[in-house]
C-alpha cells in the first residue's frame, strides 16, 4: 500500500483573535497525563458527490474546513494554545496552559491508489491508517513546544479521513468528540452552538493553585526511555445491538441482579476471551483497568465541561476464577467498583493528589485498558457533505491490551477496537465462542 504523501502544514489560529488570551490552570486530572501520549480518533468519509466550493469564493473544501476550524478555535481557544511551565525556588514546577493563540496543526495530505475498501474491508487494520494522523509520538508533557491539537485530512481515491489529534492533558475522549461534534455543527453551517464549552477547572476548597510538583517527578522522558513494547496489530469487532442485549442479560441473570449494564456484561465477555486465548496461568492474576466519569458525579462539574474529568478503577481476578464464573461475576466485580466511585471518592482522591503525585502510564502487559466509549457521538458528524461510514484511532497509546469503544454504524451497535499481539488476535479469530457473538 502506497505511503501517504504530505501536501501542505499549515497553522490555524482562532478568527478572532481576541478570543484567545489568558490562562488555564490545570488540576490533578489534568496533569495525571502528562506523559500519556496524545489521544487520536478520526473519521472516514466518501467524497462529497460534487466538490465543495463556498459559493462566493469558489474555495475549495480543505479551505473550508480550515476556516470553519478556526471558527471553532474561537470557542476552543485553549487547543490554539501550548502548555508552560513556571519553575518555583523550592525545586517545584507547575503547569498551565497559555492561551496564546499559538495555533493548531493543520496537515492536508493523500494517500494516492487508496480506497475506503483498503481501509473497512481487511480483516486486521491497515497500518496505513496510523499515518492519517498528525503529532504521532507525542506525550503530554511535549505540549510546551508542540501544538496541543492537530488535524490531518488525507485524500483518498474515493474518501477523505479526519484525523484529530489532541493533547490528552487538556481533554479526555468526551472532550474530544465535543471538540469534533462542534466543529462539524460550525463546518455544516450552524451558529448557535449545540453545547458550549466551559473551561473553568474544579479545584478542592483549600488547594494551592496553581499546583506545584517536585520537579523529581516530572521527568517524563527518562522514565519512558526503557520501555520497548512488542509489536502489535488492530482489529475492529463489531457487537450488534441485540448480542450486546443477550450478554447483559445473560450476566445478570447468572448474578440475580438487574444492575450490571451493557458494557459491563460485554467487557466481562472480553476479558474472558482474551485470556482463554493468552493461555493465562490459572493462577495468575489480571486486571481490567476502566475509566469512570465524574461529570455526572461531581455537582460542580457541568455536563459541558471540557478537559479532564476521568479517574481509573482496577478490577483483579485470577484466570482461573475468571474463567470458571462465567461473564456475570467480572461484570458485577466491574459494576461494583464503579458504584464506589462517588463524589466523595471522587474528591478525596482529588484533595490528596499534590502531597504524592501520581501519574497515568500504559504499559502493563497484565493488564487490559479499555478507553473511549460508544455513548460518544462519533457517527453523527456531519461537515456537510454526509455522515461518516467508518471511525479508526491512531497510533497513540498503542499497546497489547489497548481497547477502544465506539459507537457502531447501526444503532445501539457497539464496535471494538482491540490492539493485541498477533497472536493473541489470530487465537480469538479462531475461537468459536467469541466469534459467535461477533458481526461480520
Amino acid at each position: 500500500m502506497a505511503d501517504v504523501r504530505v501536501i501542505s502544514n499549515s497553522t490555524v489560529k482562532t478568527a478572532n483573535h481576541k478570543a484567545s488570551s489568558g490562562r488555564i490552570e490545570l488540576n490533578p486530572w489534568d496533569l495525571r497525563a502528562l506523559p500519556l501520549g496524545y489521544t487520536q480518533m478520526g473519521l472516514l468519509f466518501s467524497k462529497p458527490k460534487e466538490p465543495m466550493r463556498e459559493k462566493e469564493t469558489g474555495n475549495t473544501l480543505i479551505h473550508h474546513l480550515k476556516t470553519s476550524l478556526s471558527h471553532t478555535l474561537d470557542h476552543f481557544p485553549l487547543l490554539a494554545g501550548r502548555l508552560a511551565t513556571t519553575q518555583h525556588e523550592d525545586d517545584t514546577v507547575s503547569f498551565f496552559v497559555d492561551c496564546n493563540n499559538g495555533g493548531a496543526l493543520f496537515r492536508h495530505a493523500a494517500a494516492d491508489g487508496v480506497t475506503i475498501s483498503d481501509i473497512i474491508k481487511p480483516v486486521y487494520v491497515p497500518p496505513i491508517v496510523h499515518s492519517f494522523f498528525s503529532l504521532n509520538g507525542l506525550r503530554g508533557y511535549e505540549g510546551i513546544t508542540n501544538p496541543l491539537l492537530g488535524i490531518q485530512i488525507t485524500d483518498l481515491t474515493d474518501g477523505i479521513f479526519i484525523g484529530c489529534t489532541i493533547n490528552h492533558v487538556v481533554a479526555d475522549g468526551t472532550s474530544l468528540w465535543h471538540f469534533l461534534n462542534t466543529w462539524s455543527e460550525i463546518s455544516k453551517g450552524s451558529i448557535q452552538l449545540s453545547k458550549p464549552p466551559v473551561f473553568q477547572r474544579w479545584f478542592p476548597d483549600g488547594m494551592d493553585i496553581p499546583i506545584r510538583i517536585p520537579q523529581s517527578c516530572v521527568n517524563f522522558k527518562q522514565s519512558n526511555e526503557d520501555f520497548i513494547p512488542p509489536p502489535v496489530q488492530d482489529r475492529v469487532f463489531h457487537f450488534s445491538k441485540e448480542t450486546v442485549a443477550k450478554l447483559k442479560a445473560k450476566a445478570n441473570a447468572e448474578i440475580g441482579t438487574d444492575k450490571i449494564s451493557s458494557l459491563q456484561a460485554l467487557l466481562s465477555h472480553i476479558w474472558r476471551c482474551v485470556i482463554r486465548n493468552r493461555r493465562v496461568d490459572p493462577n495468575q492474576e489480571t486486571s481490567y483497568r476502566l475509566v469512570v466519569g465524574a461529570r455526572q458525579r461531581l455537582q460542580e462539574l457541568p455536563d459541558n465541561f471540557f478537559g479532564n474529568a476521568l479517574m481509573p478503577v482496577i478490577v483483579t481476578m485470577k484466570a482461573k476464577e475468571l474463567m470458571e464464573q462465567g461473564i456475570g461475576n467480572p461484570a458485577w466485580q466491574m459494576n461494583r467498583k464503579i458504584a464506589a466511585m462517588t463524589e466523595e471518592s471522587f474528591k478525596n482522591i482529588l484533595e490528596s493528589w499534590p502531597a504524592s503525585p501520581s501519574f497515568t502510564i500504559l504499559n502493563n502487559s497484565n493488564t487490559l485498558f479499555t478507553a473511549s466509549s460508544p455513548r460518544f457521538i462519533m457517527y453523527g458528524n456531519d461537515f456537510g457533505w454526509g455522515k461518516p461510514i467508518a471511525v479508526r484511532g491512531g497510533s497513540s497509546c498503542k499497546f497489547d491490551g489497548m481497547l477502544r469503544l465506539l459507537s457502531g454504524a447501526k444503532e445501539g451497535s457497539i464496535d471494538l477496537e482491540a490492539c493485541f499481539s498477533p497472536q493473541t488476535l489470530e487465537a480469538m479469530a479462531n475461537d468459536q465462542e467469541f466469534m459467535d457473538t461477533i458481526t461480520v
